[in-house]
C-alpha cells in the first residue's frame, strides 16, 4: 500500500453516542487510518463524558474549532427525563449542537446525498436542495407560561439607557390558556445573512430565502430587510459575476415553489422552518442517513456531522450481539467533508482527492446492489442486496482500494 497521506493541520475530532458511535469507529479504522495519517483534535463528547465534566467539555469542542476552522461530530445524545435516568446524570445537559452552534455563531446547511438508483418521492427533484437553518432564538429560546386563569398578558421592553418603556397586552384572558415570548437579535440574524450568501457562492447555487412577513411586520420583516441590504451592499455583483440569483418569497409561496422545482438551490430558513423543512427535505429525497449537515460560521469555520441521531434501537441490538444493517453514509460524508476542507485550507491535493474517491466509492457501492436496510424501499432498479454495517463498509472498502 501506498504511504499514508500526511495533514499539515489537525480536524477536531469530536466523538458521540450509541451507534453512530461505533460507526464512528468503524469508518476510522477501516476507511480512513489505514489511507490518511490522521491528525485530530479528540474531544469525547458522549452522555457519560459531558456528565462528568459538567459539560466543560461541549464547550472546549467548540471553541477548538475556532481555533482549527474545521471539525467532524458525531450524533450526540440530548438529554431528556428518561435519558437522566438511564444513563444516572447530575442534570439534563443541553443540546450539545445548540452549545457548539451558540460558540461559532453558525448557520446549518443540509443537504441530501442524491445517489442515481434512488429516485426522491417528488419525481420532479433532479438537483439536491440545501437547507439553511438560522439555528438560534425564535421558538427554540422561548419563554412559556401556562395561563390559569383570568388576567392581562401584557409585553413590556425596559431600555438600559433609561428612555421611554415600551408596554403592550398581548391578551386579557378570560380563562385558561397559554403565552409564548420569542426573541432573536440583529448580530445573529446579520451573521445567518452573510454565511447563506456566502454558502451560496462557494456552491454556485441560487439562494431563496423565506419568511411570512405579512404577518409578522416586525419580526419576520426584520430577516427580510436584511437580507436585502445585506445582498444588495454585499453581494450582488459577486453572485452577478457568478450567474446565480438572490429570490424571497413568503414561506408559502416558498413551499408550493420547492416542489414544482428541480432542486439546485441554497433554501435559507429561519429556525423552525428550517427545523421542519429540512426533515421534509430529507425524507423527500430519501433517507436522513443520506443527508450531510454542515455548520459555518460567518468568519469560515466548518463543523461537519451527520444529520440523523445515534440510532439507539440499533444500538440495543448491537449491544445484545445482534447483527445492524445501519447505515453509515451520512457519519462517513462528515468526515470525507471535513478531510477535504481541511485539505483545501491547507494546500493539500492529495487530501481533497482522497476524499472524493472514498465519497465515489461509497456511492458506486450503492448502485451496485449493495446496501444497509433503510435503502431497500427506496431503491429504484435491479433487487439490492441488504447487508450489515460491517459488510457495507468492508465492500466501500474494497471500491476504495481499486480506485486509490
Amino acid at each position: 500500500m501506498a504511504q499514508r497521506i500526511k495533514m499539515a493541520n489537525p480536524v477536531v475530532e469530536i466523538d458521540g453516542d450509541e451507534m453512530t458511535r461505533v460507526l464512528w469507529s468503524a469508518v476510522k479504522s477501516e476507511l480512513l487510518e489505514p489511507y490518511v495519517d490522521l491528525k485530530t483534535e479528540y474531544y469525547d463528547l458522549g452522555i457519560q463524558n459531558r456528565d462528568t465534566t459538567d459539560d466543560q467539555v461541549t464547550a472546549d469542542a467548540g471553541n477548538a474549532i475556532l481555533r482549527h476552522r474545521v471539525g467532524v461530530k458525531c450524533a450526540t445524545i440530548t438529554a431528556n427525563e428518561q435519558r437522566v435516568e438511564e444513563f444516572g446524570l447530575k442534570k439534563m445537559w443541553k443540546s450539545p449542537n445548540a452549545t457548539i452552534r451558540a460558540i461559532l455563531d453558525g448557520t446549518v446547511f443540509r443537504a441530501p446525498i442524491t445517489v442515481k438508483c434512488l429516485k426522491p418521492a417528488v419525481r420532479n427533484w433532479k438537483k439536491p436542495i440545501t437547507i439553511a437553518r438560522h439555528a438560534y432564538g425564535d421558538i427554540y429560546k422561548a419563554v412559556e407560561y401556562g395561563v390559569r386563569g383570568p388576567g392581562r398578558a401584557e409585553l413590556t421592553f425596559t431600555p438600559s439607557d433609561g428612555s421611554t418603556r415600551f408596554n403592550e397586552v398581548v391578551q386579557d384572558f378570560a380563562g385558561p390558556g397559554i403565552l409564548m415570548a420569542m426573541q432573536n437579535n440583529e448580530k445573529s440574524m446579520r451573521s445567518f445573512a452573510h454565511s447563506c450568501f456566502k454558502y451560496a457562492l462557494g456552491v454556485k447555487q441560487d439562494l431563496w430565502f423565506a419568511a411570512k412577513d405579512t404577518i409578522l411586520k416586525i419580526y419576520d420583516q426584520t430577516f427580510k430587510n436584511l437580507f436585502a441590504e445585506i445582498y444588495e451592499n454585499d453581494y450582488a455583483v459577486a453572485f452577478g459575476a457568478a450567474g446565480i440569483k438572490y429570490f424571497y418569497t413568503l414561506i408559502d409561496d416558498a413551499v408550493q415553489r420547492v416542489i414544482r422545482s428541480e432542486g439546485g438551490f441554497v433554501w435559507a430558513c429561519k429556525n423552525y422552518d428550517g427545523d421542519v423543512m429540512s426533515d421534509m427535505i430529507s425524507a423527500a429525497f430519501g433517507s436522513l442517513s443520506m443527508m450531510t449537515s454542515i455548520l459555518v460560521s460567518p468568519d469560515g469555520c466548518f463543523e461537519y456531522e451527520a444529520a440523523h441521531g445515534t440510532v439507539t434501537q440499533h444500538y440495543y441490538r448491537y449491544l445484545k450481539g445482534e447483527s445492524t444493517s445501519t447505515n453509515p453514509i451520512a457519519t462517513l460524508f462528515a468526515w470525507t467533508g471535513a478531510l477535504r476542507k481541511r485539505g483545501e485550507f491547507d494546500g493539500t491535493d492529495a487530501l481533497i482527492e482522497f476524499a472524493d474517491k472514498l465519497e465515489a466509492a461509497s456511492i458506486d457501492t450503492i448502485e451496485s446492489g449493495v446496501v444497509t436496510g433503510d435503502l431497500l424501499a427506496l431503491y429504484d432498479g435491479a433487487q439490492p442486496r441488504p447487508v450489515s454495517y460491517v459488510d457495507f463498509i468492508a465492500a466501500i472498502k474494497r471500491r476504495l482500494d481499486e480506485r486509490l
